[in-house]
């Protein structure tokens, strides 16, 4: 910590706020994804987004709560969210959707102190140059005096606020919304959701455009197809037979916007076109659940309509099962992207272009038969 602090005085942190808040700091062992010098690796643990299967993950029992909270806050918030989507072009139902996924409504508290876990990751963190980042830019947060230590909680990443930022995230993106003079993400709910439609701006959020459609995939479907690479308009998706649920309308704007397919659990549940909004939502955190909660909760908040297609798998790989299938594919040349356990978008279609080639039924499923079969290929 004592080699920190040439960083944390250019970045602006005064020495008595120093020496205060790292005074008796001790590293949190306990914590995940550390590289602990004669122990092997802790990891990261196994998210829910990339370990439970999307029924689950996105259970109809929250959604329905978390919208008809999010109908409420839609009115009691509408005049800062009315401002938000003027200023930002993102609509109140989606930042609102963020902050239900995020913090349950500010209703789950952070179990860490969130000096402690950027102080251990820099020291130990297997991504120690970017905590030491984070770490310096934490004692800003202090020194600034915008939210007490006590309330400074945070994941076991370091994710902060109502809204959940990284303390970089927090000087990118914070919004000073209701002219307090300060960025308040932990108390000021104008500030946390403006905050949070800055970043998706600031990624480049498309105003007017939905997050995702979705459609009836055509028997003949190439679940291989469904990769962010293979973009075509969305009027070239729907005359390939990808339709519109329930007889939704699509506008000659609309069908001029490129679109990729997604499919979450291979041929086997919804379908849906995902526009680029879709993956400017992904970058606030990057799994396919996690945009497919939060999209269709906003959708929610505005409309009771469930998704038109039900979910159909009951059980998903474990990460370590995921990890090998992934070496698996990699050593056959079907996959080039990182081993990681996580069976996203680029996972499955690789599993889809494996199965065509061993002469397999192609789903685009990760399953424990295709695993053994991956596993005795040559």
């Amino acid at each position: 910590m004592a080699s920190v602090w040439p960083e944390a005085s250019a970045a602006g942190v005064s020495r008595a706020t120093f020496e205060r808040e790292t005074r008796g700091l001790e590293p949190d062992y306990g914590l995940p994804d550390l590289a602990l010098p004669g122990r092997p690796e802790t990891g990261a643990p196994a998210q829910p987004e990339f370990v439970r299967p999307p029924a689950d993950y996105i259970k109809e029992a929250s959604i329905a709560r978390l919208a008809g909270e999010g109908r409420r806050l839609l009115g009691m918030h509408r005049a800062a969210l009315d401002k938000i989507e003027a200023r930002f072009g993102v609509p109140g139902n989606v930042v609102l959707a963020i902050w239900g996924r995020e913090t349950d409504y500010g209703r789950s508290p952070e179990r860490y102190d969130t000096l402690r876990v950027v102080a251990t990751q820099a020291y130990v963190g297997r991504r120690k140059d970017q905590y030491r980042t984070e770490f310096v830019l934490a004692l800003k947060i202090l020194d600034q005096g915008v939210v007490a230590r006590k309330d400074f909680r945070a994941s076991w990443a370091g994710a902060t606020g109502l809204t959940q930022f990284l303390p970089s995230e927090y000087f990118k993106h914070g919004v000073d919304l209701d002219g307090s003079g300060r960025v308040d993400i932990w108390h000021s709910v104008p500030d946390a959701l403006a905050s949070a439609a800055k970043q998706l701006a600031d990624k480049g959020w498309q105003p007017g455009l939905r997050w995702a459609y979705e459609v009836r995939a055509p028997a003949q479907a190439d679940c291989t197809a469904g990769v962010p690479e293979v973009r075509r308009p969305i009027g070239a998706w729907i005359d390939a037979g990808f339709v519109p649920v329930r007889g939704r309308s699509v506008s000659a704007a609309e069908r001029a916007e490129p679109a990729s397919l997604l499919q979450p659990e291979g041929i086997y549940g919804p379908s849906f076109l995902t526009t680029k909004n879709y993956f400017v939502i992904k970058e606030y955190n990057f799994s396919d659940l996690y945009v497919l909660f939060v999209g269709h909760l906003s959708d929610r908040i505005l409309s009771p309509e469930t998704f038109a297609t039900p979910w159909s798998a009951s059980s998903q790989l474990k990460t370590k099962s995921v990890e090998a299938m992934q070496r698996h594919l990699t050593r056959l040349g079907f996959y080039r992207d990182k081993v990681d356990g996580k069976a996203g978008m680029l996972t499955r279609a690789a599993l889809g272009a494996y199965q065509k080639a061993a002469g397999l039924k192609v789903d685009c499923w990760p399953s424990e038969a295709v695993l053994q079969s991956l596993g005795a290929a040559r």
